[in-house]
């Protein structure tokens, strides 16, 4: 499957800066997994307050970042264009290594299940060959989407 480029992202995911936290869909299989790229430069917003001095990319913004790439996913494999995929739960969330400025995150989101309009995911976040995060995530769709 050939990339996602970043003016089909902006299509599929409402978010737009400062949170839109995925550059490029890198692979898409439109059914079972997903591989997303953010690159961080020193001039996200984030890094101005967490922390002056020593910048690190927020966890809680990890796990958005997993779930947009889900979001992604879900709406290529459910063909759910123009919908928003709202996010229900995080489990199972672990931090391994602090992301910082200059690095690019490698997110790759794989589903676990889906039923009655929801869907569970399974997310993982790399820099080169190291896990940074993992967790479990769960999305809906609104009923009135």
């Amino acid at each position: 499957m050939p990339e996602i480029l970043i003016e089909e992202i902006l299509k599929i995911l409402p978010h737009r800066y400062p949170m839109l936290l995925v550059d490029r869909v890198i692979e898409c299989d439109m059914k079972q997994r997903i591989v997303g790229i953010k690159n961080l430069t020193f001039n996200e917003p984030c890094f101005q307050g967490h922390f002056p001095g020593a910048p690190v990319f927020p966890g809680v913004l990890q796990i958005e970042a997993i779930a947009q790439v889900g979001g992604i996913l879900m709406n290529k494999a459910f063909g759910y264009e123009g919908r928003i995929a709202y996010f229900l739960a995080i489990d199972k969330a672990r931090f391994r290594r602090i992301v910082q400025p200059g690095d690019q995150m490698r997110i790759e989101v794989e589903f676990q299940r889906a039923r009655l309009g929801m869907s569970k995911m399974s997310g993982k976040i790399f820099v080169g060959e190291e896990l940074t995060c993992e967790a479990e995530i769960m999305f809906g769709y609104n009923k009135e989407d």
